[in-house]
């Protein structure tokens, strides 16, 4: 039987639907046992499939914390330190802006690098867009400011790659999604998993309705497999993630490493922000106001979101494709916080 909170969340949902926020949308609640409400309205696109509860979502920046997971997999087995220099990993950048700059600062956002820079409008294959990023000029002094920075996740994740010797969607799928049973979290979908591809965006860039592709741009420019942007997951994936990070780390990480990664870091600066993760920051949260201090998470911008609130035991997933047919902000966020909002119960 549908109870009150549960109700109201699919509710509110339906409505955006309706509202034409977006075509389909997907959420759990839950605690570390899994779920206690869970759902999904709504189609792939406008006027395609229902959604079925294994379809794919494009995570957006919600690869920036599970990009983070497989970066601090790889501080705890000693492959990578925080105090790393983005010049001691990556030759091309040696003599760059962004050398000195270290993988502690690119993960808290903290580098000084500026945010979401379309380079790929300028820089149309990988090379050029690599060596565009290394000349970008610095937003802030390092360290003074959090200003939020897919380029330096970019450089996060060539540095895992760098020093691991592995790719980075082979680090996704050993540290990741293989010990914690996330079978569809993926980089460059295939065949049958596209076939599940919820669409994001009818895009002007090329010219078509993007399905089972990455939405970002510098993504696409990169090959699809990048440390700010490209993984796409199901429901059930988020699910196992989410329960993971709840039960303390295992089997992604140590406790006292996931302890290391969610304890805010910038406290003294504008914005909380830990080694990969959002928190709750003292302006207004993506997530609404009913998660408390010691919470963290991430938002993607093609409508998705994960937040863990460890203190209360419990976590939500919310995916949607907001960006479907186009981004415009059409009302999503206040809805986000709304959706969230709702108490946390049955």
């Amino acid at each position: 039987m549908t109870t009150h909170h549960a109700a109201a969340r699919r509710r509110i949902l339906e409505q955006g639907r309706g509202r034409g926020l977006y075509s389909g949308a997907a959420w759990s609640l839950g605690d570390a046992n899994g779920p206690y409400d869970r759902g999904w309205t709504g189609t792939r696109a406008h006027g395609g499939t229902p959604l079925d509860g294994t379809d794919l979502w494009d995570l957006a920046s919600v690869t920036k914390p599970i990009v983070g997971l497989v970066v601090m997999a790889l501080v705890e087995r000693g492959v990578l330190g925080l105090d790393d220099s983005v010049g001691h990993h990556l030759d091309r950048y040696r003599d760059s802006p962004h050398a000195a700059r270290t993988v502690a600062q690119l993960l808290d956002h903290t580098s000084g690098l500026p945010g979401g820079v379309p380079l790929y409008r300028e820089h149309p294959t990988r090379e050029s867009l690599l060596t565009a990023l290394g000349v970008l000029e610095r937003g802030t002094e390092p360290g003074t400011h959090v200003a939020y920075s897919s380029q330096g996740f970019i450089l996060l994740g060539l540095i895992a790659e760098q020093a691991a010797n592995r790719s980075l969607d082979a680090l996704l799928a050993d540290l990741v999604s293989t010990p914690a049973g996330l079978p569809d979290l993926c980089f460059r979908p295939g065949t049958e998993r596209r076939a599940r591809a919820v669409a994001t965006e009818d895009c002007p860039w090329r010219g078509r309705t993007v399905t089972g592709e990455v939405h970002d741009e510098n993504a696409v420019v990169l090959g699809g497999v990048a440390g700010h942007a490209g993984l796409f997951a199901t429901l059930t994936d988020m699910e196992g993630l989410a329960r993971a990070l709840l039960g303390g780390g295992p089997p992604l990480l140590a406790p006292d490493t996931l302890a290391l990664m969610t304890a805010p870091r910038t406290d003294h600066l504008n914005l909380r922000r830990s080694l990969a993760w959002q928190g709750t920051d003292p302006h207004t949260s993506p997530v609404g106001d009913t998660f408390g201090p010691a919470s963290y998470g991430h938002t993607g911008f093609t409508g998705t979101s994960l937040w863990i609130d460890p203190e209360a035991g419990r976590y939500a997933i919310l995916l949607a494709n907001r960006v479907h047919p186009h981004r415009a902000e059409r009302g999503f966020a206040p809805l986000r916080r709304e959706f969230h909002d709702v108490p946390a119960g049955r």
